[in-house]
């Protein structure tokens, strides 16, 4: 049974960090690229970051220089590191795994930013 399941959501004040995670089951983790998207209320979903198998990283320009991805394959785990955070970071947080046709969600960790 494919699982991502996301954590470190929360609230947290303007200029402050937070660590998303998310661990992977019942896929060969280290073949897919992983990747995060973002949906704030009334918007469409969008790409914040990628992460291919072989570690290539890419970035939405919103978040270049504030966030970085990376992975643990020995923990079947990808992280979102999110520093500088703004109150329009504010959104619900998604994992997800592509691999050819294979695409797979998790159901996201609600990240909010406000003083």
């Amino acid at each position: 049974q494919v699982q991502l399941v996301e954590s470190g959501g929360g609230l947290v004040q303007p200029g402050g960090s937070l660590r998303l995670s998310c661990a992977a089951s019942g896929f060969s983790f280290s073949v897919y690229g992983m990747s995060w998207h973002r949906q704030a209320p009334g918007k469409e979903r969008e790409l914040v970051s990628s992460i291919t198998r072989l570690r290539l990283t890419n970035y939405a320009d919103s978040v270049k220089g504030r966030f970085t991805i990376s992975r643990d394959n020995a923990k079947n785990t990808v992280y979102l590191q999110m520093n500088s955070l703004k109150p329009e970071d504010t959104a619900v947080y998604y994992c997800s795994a592509e691999f050819g046709s294979r695409h797979y969600w998790g159901q996201g960790t609600q990240v909010t930013v406000s003083s």
